[in-house]
């Protein structure tokens, strides 16, 4: 069932269709003007009342109006451009809902049909009457013409509207998959970030506990550690999230992120949180890009901090080991695992994406002759770019 809009429309091309063939009327064969004779009156009803069927079937309605102007000239009265109004509009609607082929294959044989049904009923010809039926021919030529015109112009429309709502799907889809990665890596930084300090305070805070009646001296420079330890993960707290302001928000500066020159310190908070670690490194150390740098101070972090967690022993060993492209961060303990009252964390998780975000891998697991050992290979492209220009150099100098 049609809208009420689109009855209003259909309604208003019937009228104006009907109205026209009337006009088309008031010309009679002698070369006079008077009223429309009663066969046009029916003429144009029917023809007229047909183009309600254009939409849904173009073809049919094309060879219907068509088979009613053959009956113009038999009725004995003159076929013009405006008697034939209903044939131009339904040729319109075939050549803009039809195919070419299906088009020319049924107004070619109307056009002729309509010219040649006239010749057959009037005996006598004159320019005149010639050019007004090569008039009626061409206008359903020409009605074709613009209605191909248009269906060129939807299809185009079409197009365009389509590349639009799949570039625009590829924004948001892209969107969604930034505020997604900014979500991982937001939420990876807040668990190394609390997971860490967390667990050094509450390292002191036993301590402290340990040595309240025995040591006062031990007990409040372990709660002294406990206050800066606090006051350091509020700081980072609120440098994390200040990530999410806006970006034209710039009241608070934003500390550089940290890397391996911060080991040290890092390595000192373990130690006085009652964990011994040792640090070796083989090889000539060299800086590292920022993301990089980054992740191995996180990985260390993390797995300091799960040996401090999770591990029966109060040692730990970290290793780096620097080659040519890439460096090797490895943090091993003796100790074995305490069993686990709660889900796992994200820890393991949030190491091996660290690492492959900036190009490496990560392995983690029990050693064989007993604890745990986390071990992340880390590429330095700086190095490796450095040494390629090298080569080529050397290369076109033996050239």
């Amino acid at each position: 069932m049609l809208p009420p809009g689109k009855w209003w429309r259909e309604g208003t091309v019937v009228a104006a269709a009907f109205v026209v063939c009337l006009l088309g009327g008031l010309l009679h064969v002698d070369d006079t003007v008077a009223p429309p004779l009663t066969p046009t009156y029916l003429i144009a009803a029917v023809s007229s009342a047909m183009l309600l069927a254009r939409h849904r079937a173009p073809v049919a309605t094309t060879m219907a109006t068509t088979a009613c102007g053959m009956l113009v000239a038999p009725m004995g009265l003159l076929l013009t451009p405006l008697i034939v109004a209903p044939v131009v509009i339904s040729a319109y609607s075939l050549a803009v809902r039809g195919e070419r082929r299906v088009t020319v294959a049924v107004l070619l044989p109307s056009a002729v049909l309509l010219v040649a049904s006239t010749a057959f009923f009037e005996a006598d010809f004159s320019w005149a009457d010639t050019s007004r039926l090569v008039t009626v021919a061409a206008s359903l030529l020409v009605a074709a013409v613009f209605g191909r015109s248009a269906w060129h112009r939807r299809a185009y429309l079409a197009v365009v509207e389509e590349r639009a709502r799949r570039a625009e799907e590829s924004r948001d889809s892209e969107a969604r998959r930034k505020v997604a990665e900014e979500r991982v890596r937001i939420a990876r930084e807040l668990h190394d970030l609390v997971a860490h300090q967390i667990t050094l305070a509450n390292a002191q805070a036993a301590v402290a506990a340990h040595f309240f009646d025995t040591r006062p001296e031990q007990t409040r420079t372990s709660l002294a550690e406990l206050v800066k330890t606090t006051r350091h993960a509020l700081d980072e707290l609120r440098a994390t999230v200040g990530l999410l302001r806006q970006p034209d928000d710039t009241s608070e500066p934003t500390d550089p992120a940290p890397g391996l020159s911060q080991v040290p310190t890092l390595l000192n908070a373990f130690r006085r949180a009652g964990l011994e670690v040792s640090m070796h490194e083989d090889g000539t150390a060299r800086p590292l890009p920022p993301a990089v740098d980054l992740t191995a101070y996180r990985i260390i972090q993390e797995a300091l901090t799960n040996v401090t967690k999770h591990a029966a022993t109060g040692s730990a060993q970290v290793h780096l080991a620097w080659n040519r492209d890439h460096v090797t961060v490895t943090v091993t303990d003796d100790g074995g695992r305490t069993p686990q009252d709660r889900p796992p964390g994200y820890g393991l998780i949030g190491m091996r994406e660290r690492a492959t975000a900036v190009g490496g891998t990560l392995t983690a697991g029990a050693r064989a002759e007993g604890g745990f050992l986390v071990s992340a290979h880390l590429p330095l492209p700086a190095a490796e770019n450095a040494a390629r220009r090298t080569d080529g150099a050397t290369n076109s100098e033996g050239r």
